[in-house]
């Protein structure tokens, strides 16, 4: 053999033996996210109480969204409790937190504490992660919501 020959014999084992490498898909991420809930969140603030601390994570292999948190001092028991987006919150403004949103994915229970899971779309994780999403917790004296936070990256 000549050693052009066993150049190329070599160079076709390495990258056969790289090919395989390159098909495997991207390692899994797990990214946080956080939001203060309060009656000053609201697009129309409220003068409410109540306040809550919401965390979440988002699984990107699994697409699975896992969210815990507590609130407290509400005009009467939540009657329900939703994400909602997309909304581009509006930072430098008198009110940062945008406008109001469609129901992206229902939270049940909506007792506190609460804590539940969803699997969401690539469209509705692209959102999420852009921190085009907020938490609202709705009572019969704020049938629109209480209490509210912008879901943001980060703990």
């Amino acid at each position: 053999m000549t050693p052009v020959t066993i150049l190329r014999y070599a160079l076709s084992g390495l990258i056969l033996t790289l090919c395989p490498a390159a098909t495997y898909p991207a390692l899994a991420e797990i990214i946080s996210f956080k939001a203060e809930l309060s009656g000053q969140n609201e697009v129309q603030p409220n003068d409410s109480k109540g306040a809550g601390t919401f965390t979440a994570t988002y699984d990107t292999e699994s697409k699975k969204l896992t969210w815990k948190g507590k609130y407290s001092d509400l005009s009467g028991p939540a009657t329900m409790a939703h994400f909602h987006g997309p909304i581009e919150p509006n930072w430098g403004q008198p009110h940062p937190f945008g406008d109001i949103a469609d129901v992206t994915v229902v939270i049940t229970p909506f007792t506190s504490p609460f804590e539940g899971s969803a699997t969401l779309t690539d469209a509705q994780a692209a959102e999420l992660i852009a921190g085009k999403w907020y938490v609202n917790f709705h009572t019969d004296a704020y049938p629109a919501g209480e209490i509210r936070g912008q879901v943001l990256k980060g703990m």
